[in-house]
């Protein structure tokens, strides 16, 4: 049985201002043109994320843009994450982010993401961010980047200060996204490799799959070009990632314009229609985790499964 999927990862505008996307500068896309592409690869609904921090943000996607978008276009925008940059308050490892957060939990939000603020994971302020996200039980979907000319957490080759992170806080569920945490994967990641979309077969000893079987909170969102290659560049692999990682992978869109195309939505449905993937694998990676981290009973809508 093929499903509608549920996307973890949005970026919506609630209205277009002025280019804000990517070294291109590209237009975002609206709730009416995500639908439209949604429908071209069968996605129900999704999550919109926000973007706050200063390395790689536009006010137009805001905290409170996500929120307008979930409350207007609630049939394409299911919920929405918060986002915080750890700065915030006082530029401090003592700031106290639980303010904000428990305001934006109180409209709803549900979790904290795309976290991109360009600094050292083990950095006071970031440690403090997570600490806070803890305390109030919300979930932290994260980009991995490198310091400097980039956006995103930062940890080196090996991704030990998220590996830290995760012990320090074993109540926090983090997870991973973006070509430099999809890139370890593989045992040979490497620093020339890393920033890119490694291809060929998966080699043992990936410190992804080292993270994910060795620590109960830590997931990992499939979205974009980086989760796709992660999967797809060797099959067998993939298929098998997919099948031991069942209860922690989330399906992941992470159209940023309108000449974005993802293929993980088909191979995806190809792995179950061939059996190469359980139905029950399939259900939850596409569907019913999000549904789970986010606290929805609705598994399905009436028009979420398609009879083969």
């Amino acid at each position: 049985m093929i499903l509608k999927k549920l996307d973890i990862h949005a970026h919506v505008l609630f209205e277009k201002e002025y280019p804000c996307m990517g070294h291109g500068l590209e237009m975002g896309l609206t709730c009416e043109e995500l639908r439209a592409m949604y429908d071209a690869i069968g996605v129900e609904r999704g999550v919109a994320l926000p973007i706050v921090s200063p390395e790689h943000m536009s006010d137009q996607y805001s905290n409170a843009a996500a929120r307008m978008c979930c409350e207007q276009f609630p049939s394409t925008i299911g919920w929405w994450f918060c986002n915080i940059d750890p700065r915030w308050l006082s530029n401090s490892p003592e700031a106290d982010l639980s303010i904000p957060l428990k305001y934006y939990q109180s409209r709803g939000a549900k979790g904290i993401g795309e976290f991109t603020a360009n600094l050292p994971v083990d950095n006071p302020m970031m440690q403090n961010v997570f600490h806070h996200a803890e305390q109030c039980g919300l979930p932290v979907l994260f980009h991995v980047g490198q310091q400097g000319d980039d956006y995103g957490i930062v940890d080196g080759l090996g991704l030990h200060k998220i590996e830290a992170t995760l012990r320090r806080f074993p109540k926090l569920k983090l997870i991973g996204h973006s070509h430099k945490w999809w890139s370890e994967i593989s045992g040979d990641c490497s620093w020339e490799n890393r920033a890119g979309n490694p291809k060929g077969s998966v080699v043992p000893g990936g410190r992804v799959v080292e993270l994910m079987r060795s620590y109960p909170n830590m997931y990992a969102d499939l979205s974009a070009g980086s989760g796709e290659n992660a999967i797809m560049r060797d099959p067998t692999f993939g298929y098998r990632f997919l099948e031991e990682f069942q209860d922690k992978l989330f399906f992941g869109v992470d159209y940023c314009s309108i000449k974005n195309y993802r293929v993980l939505s088909a191979f995806l449905d190809e792995g179950v229609e061939n059996g190469r993937i359980s139905q029950r694998a399939y259900n939850k990676i596409c569907r019913e985790n999000l549904l789970a981290l986010i606290g929805d009973c609705l598994l399905y809508t009436s028009d979420a499964a398609d009879e083969l």
